[in-house]
């Protein structure tokens, strides 16, 4: 996945699920790492962009401008 691509409120899909079952996520801050936060339970989490580009399988939506 190309990080250029990940922009903030941008929704993506992870390839393996989180423990809550949810595997959409959707990014909140951008910067030298990325939180983003589960849309199932709320749960942040922040990456490096190296992290988060292995674990992103596609990016489903959001304000992609």
């Amino acid at each position: 996945m190309v990080i250029s691509e990940l922009k903030l409120g941008v929704l993506l899909e992870t390839k393996k699920p989180h423990p809550c079952g949810g595997t959409l996520w959707k990014i909140v801050r951008t910067g030298a790492d990325f939180k983003i936060r589960c849309e199932t339970c709320g749960r942040i989490v922040m990456l490096t962009p190296d992290e988060l580009g292995k674990r992103a399988r596609r990016i489903v939506g959001g304000e992609e401008a």
